[in-house]
């Protein structure tokens, strides 16, 4: 039951006892006023019998005064007594036609005819005084028949008395009985009343309101401290604590809600802040290493249940080459025919769904893994490919972070298309095309670097020219010539590879930087390129070239001179090795030293 609904019936219940007890206590007072007339009236009767029999006995002493005495004062008293008692005898006939009952009427009319009687004798008896006849008058008054006259009016009295008692004192008990009743039942009234209020205090206020919002009040303080462990205990009541009850567990669930929106907001927030700082990083990279770096550094923060890895499509554009990986991805080999994979074949992401839903890629093994590869495009042209593979259960489920991944693919796609081309651009820019090897003018910057930040370092140079190669392009044609350079140039490549950087000077020049070699060491590299170089017969569309020999000019920095000067002093040398019969090295120390 619903508390208003308790509190109405109480109140209800409240306000009929109130008015039950208020009806009671007027009833007890009107009992209480019946009870005090019945006093009033049982004291006016006595006292009008009392009166008339006092009164009918002064009477009857003034008119034996008189008969006695002869004095005019008596007379005059009897005649006063005498209209009292009329005045008592009216006033006594009037009460016994309002309120008396007929026995006691008929009693008060029996003192009066009594009264009258006894007033008819002394009436004659004084009348008899008057005439002179003293002895008649005196034996009227004193004699049997006044004596048995005034008896009977005493007695008649005192039956009109007990008469009028017994009744005022049955009405009096009734009166007394009737209020002590009511005054009872509006006690009982006021007692039912404090009972009814005390039990809706208790089992209202206390057990059904107060305990229940203390509970409550804990509840909500622990919801305010965004504690939501909290239990909200089940109440099926149906009145206002119940649905306060309900309304928190709502409030609680709606807090809960609220928390984890908050929560997924907060993770959204810091995946979009990542994203926007491997963006940043990305856009400022100057080379493929460098983004491959950046992407495997922010990938496990961005997406943790995924593993995966950055594939480049190679020059060919027939296979992907794994640049680089996180977390371990396990299911893609590192190397893979573009062919196999769905992504690249579409152009768009591919989901490999572990459940067969869709047809897997054919680069990851086994198929039911649950992959998702990610073309990297640029301008339509596919250049690489993002793989990501779960670690946990539906982290590339509908509601995944794949918008994330195509957002991220399009922007790494972008800039490895950038990087790419400045790779191209650069390497054109310092590179020889027909030898692959890097061109004049970055020998010249690598010396300038060379001589600005590590000039006291040791750095020795070969100066290398092809021995007689007009004969090549005169007796072979250009393209025979094209193939020798392409021969020395890939000989220097191998052979220097891990000691130091080749370049094509001119025609068909070539130089050598050694970093960290002397000139002794430099010489003795010099020497194994010549017999690399001349052990090797070449031939071209059919016909023997022959062997090539080149002429080797050495000098070294800072022991034999400045950095500057370097290429000067091994162009010398190699002058000298060219002057002396070429197919030799000669090193610029032994220019100063003069012929031996």
């Amino acid at each position: 039951m619903r508390i208003t609904t308790i509190t109405n019936w109480a109140y209800g219940i409240t306000v009929v006892l109130t008015a039950l007890s208020g009806a009671a206590f007027i009833l007890s007072s009107r009992s209480a006023l019946e009870e005090r007339a019945a006093a009033e009236q049982h004291l006016v009767l006595d006292t009008l019998a009392e009166e008339l029999a006092i009164g009918a006995e002064m009477t009857s002493d003034e008119a034996r005064l008189y008969v006695m005495r002869g004095e005019a004062r008596h007379l005059e008293a009897f005649q006063a007594d005498e209209s009292e008692e009329h005045k008592r005898e009216a006033a006594a006939a009037k009460l016994a036609s309002q309120s008396l009952t007929p026995a006691e009427a008929q009693a008060l009319l029996a003192v009066d005819a009594d009264a009258e009687e006894l007033d008819k004798v002394e009436r004659a008896a004084i009348d008899a005084y008057r005439r002179g006849d003293k002895a008649a008058a005196q034996g009227m008054l004193f004699g049997p028949e006044h004596e048995r006259v005034q008896k009977a009016l005493l007695q008649t009295v005192a039956h009109f008395r007990d008469l009028t008692a017994a009744r005022t004192t049955a009405e009096l008990d009734a009166a007394r009985i009737r209020s002590n009743t009511w005054s009872l039942v509006a006690k009982i009234m006021l007692a039912a009343t404090g009972a009814l209020f005390v039990a809706v205090l208790y089992f209202v206020l206390r057990r059904r309101v107060a305990m229940p919002l203390k509970r409550m009040t804990g509840i909500v303080s622990r919801l305010a401290k965004q504690d939501y462990t909290v239990e909200v205990p089940v109440d099926r009541r149906s009145d206002e604590i119940g649905e306060m009850n309900e309304a928190i567990e709502i409030f609680r669930a709606n807090l809960i809600e609220r928390e984890r929106l908050d929560t997924e907001r907060r993770a959204d927030q810091h995946t979009k802040d990542l994203i926007l700082q491997m963006m940043h990083r990305v856009q400022a990279c100057q080379n493929q290493a460098e983004l491959t770096d950046v992407i495997v550094r922010f990938a496990p923060q961005i997406f943790p249940g995924l593993a995966g890895g950055l594939y480049v499509l190679s020059e060919a554009n027939t296979s992907l080459l794994r640049a680089g990986a996180w977390l371990e991805p396990q299911h893609s080999a590192a190397v893979f025919p573009a062919a196999e994979c769905w992504g690249l074949r579409r152009g768009r992401s591919h989901h490999s769904s572990g459940n067969g839903s869709d047809v897997p890629c054919q680069h990851i093994d086994p198929p039911g893994v649950t992959a998702l590869c990610v073309p990297l495009t640029a301008q339509g042209d596919m250049i690489g490919l993002l793989y990501l593979e779960e670690r946990e259960a539906d982290t590339l489920g509908p509601s995944g972070p794949r918008l994330y991944l195509e957002l991220i693919a399009e922007n790494v796609g972008l800039a490895l298309a950038n990087l790419q081309l400045r790779e191209k651009l650069t390497t054109l820019a310092v590179s020889d095309p027909l030898t692959g090897l890097f061109n004049r003018r970055f020998l010249d910057e690598t010396l300038q670097r060379h001589a600005r930040d590590q000039r006291q370092d040791p750095l020795a140079c070969l100066m290398i020219d092809i021995d007689h190669f007009k004969r090549f392009n005169d007796q072979f044609g250009h393209d025979a010539g094209d193939l020798v350079m392409q021969f020395v140039g890939q000989t220097l490549r191998e052979t220097c590879a891990p000691l130091g950087t080749a370049f094509r000077f001119g025609g068909e020049e070539f130089t050598v930087l050694l970093p960290f070699l002397e000139e002794e060491e430099a010489v003795a590299l010099a020497d194994t390129l010549r017999d690399k170089i001349g052990s090797v017969t070449l031939s071209h569309a059919g016909q023997i070239l022959g062997t090539v020999s080149v002429s080797v000019g050495v000098a070294a920095a800072p022991t034999g001179g400045s950095v500057e000067t370097l290429v000067t002093r091994a162009d010398a040398a190699l002058l000298e090795a060219k002057a002396k019969g070429r197919n030799r090295t000669v090193s610029a120390s032994a220019l100063k030293k003069g012929p031996a």
